[in-house]
């Protein structure tokens, strides 16, 4: 089993029960009322990106749903924490590419983002064999990539927030959640 198709969703919970609240952070990602199996970070050769709307339309309540996920609580007042997943996609699309998953705390939406966009494109890097410095700074490595040719996309969806003040559990997640038919 493939997966022919994939879109990316994001939410934050909020509760007293840290699971309860992640379980807010799956219900405000749209992807509550699935069951959903974690899977490793390839994306799969000819997997196109759609929309979530039509994504979340193709899916069926129970439905077993294999998803890249990344996610962070705190109950901690006031700390920021964020969730990231990040996609690498190869110009052939008869190879695979790559999906990552970061998570961490104090980080900005942008900045968690950046980075996991950028984790996922260098993994991808090591195995189409585009040279790069992993010191570089992500904007001159996705020049390279690009100039290179062989890295067609690449992007990331990220939710942070800030710790409820009253230290009640705040969840973020990220996905990337697969749909085989």
């Amino acid at each position: 089993m493939v997966p022919k198709r994939v879109f990316l969703t994001k939410g934050v919970g909020r509760d007293r029960d840290k699971l309860t609240s992640f379980e807010m952070a799956l219900r405000n990602a749209g992807i509550a009322r699935l069951n959903l199996v974690r899977v490793s970070s390839i994306f799969p050769p000819g997997c196109k990106q759609i929309a979530r709307s039509r994504g979340l339309h193709l899916l069926s309540p129970g439905e077993i749903t294999y998803v890249v996920l990344s996610e962070n609580a705190t109950n901690e007042p006031h700390r920021l924490i964020a969730a990231s997943v990040g996609m690498a996609i190869p110009r052939d699309t008869e190879q695979a590419g790559y999906l990552s998953e970061h998570h961490s705390f104090g980080e900005k939406e942008k900045t968690a983002g950046d980075y996991a966009e950028d984790l996922a494109a260098s993994m991808l890097a090591t195995i189409l064999g585009v040279e790069f410095d992993p010191d570089e700074s992500w904007d001159n490595k996705r020049e390279i990539w690009k100039i290179s040719g062989k890295i067609v996309k690449t992007t990331s969806i990220t939710q942070s927030a800030i710790g409820n003040k009253k230290g009640i559990w705040t969840t973020v997640i990220a996905g990337a959640v697969f749909i085989s038919s």
